[in-house]
């Protein structure tokens, strides 16, 4: 009996760990529409490839920015945010006595995610009438996500 309290209460320590369980960084994926568009961030990252998929600090905030001849340019604001998850380790940490342990999630960011994450961006031709610069479409991929997050919300209701 000795053993299994042992390993249970290990399970709820590293369980309440953000920093082991989450890490401290985190993909951001990044859609767009044209393919050709530009995008660049402020933190020196680029995409050649849409869908692309940005390796970030989760406590680093930064700017998404996309710009193609003909369109209009659009700017994307990426925020870091305490998660669910993330809150849920924190608070793991604190009701185990795990002091430390929050104090390095909090340092490290582990309780954080990106928003928005996936980054979508429609380019908008700044003369909707020229058939050579028709409107970025994500529908697709807006309609994936969605079912995505659909089955994942259903799955946690099982």
């Amino acid at each position: 009996m000795h053993k299994f309290m042992t390993l249970a209460l290990s399970g709820l320590v590293l369980a309440g760990c953000g920093t082991v369980t989450r890490g401290t960084s985190e993909n951001v994926e990044v859609y767009y529409d044209p393919p050709k568009t530009k995008v660049t961030t402020d933190i020196g990252y680029t995409c050649d490839i849409s869908p692309c998929s940005l390796k970030v600090s989760r406590k680093k905030e930064f700017t998404v920015k996309a710009e193609l001849a003909g369109y209009k340019p659009q700017t994307v604001e990426v925020k870091s945010k305490t998660a669910p998850g993330g809150a849920a380790g924190l608070a793991g940490n604190v009701l185990i006595g795990g002091v430390i342990g929050a104090g390095v999630d909090l340092a490290s960011g582990a309780t954080l995610n990106h928003y928005p994450n996936p980054v979508l961006i429609e380019m908008v031709p700044v003369n909707p009438g020229n058939p050579s610069t028709p409107r970025g479409d994500l529908s697709e991929i807006k309609k994936k996500l969605a079912d995505k997050e659909k089955a994942r919300q259903a799955a946690m209701t099982r």
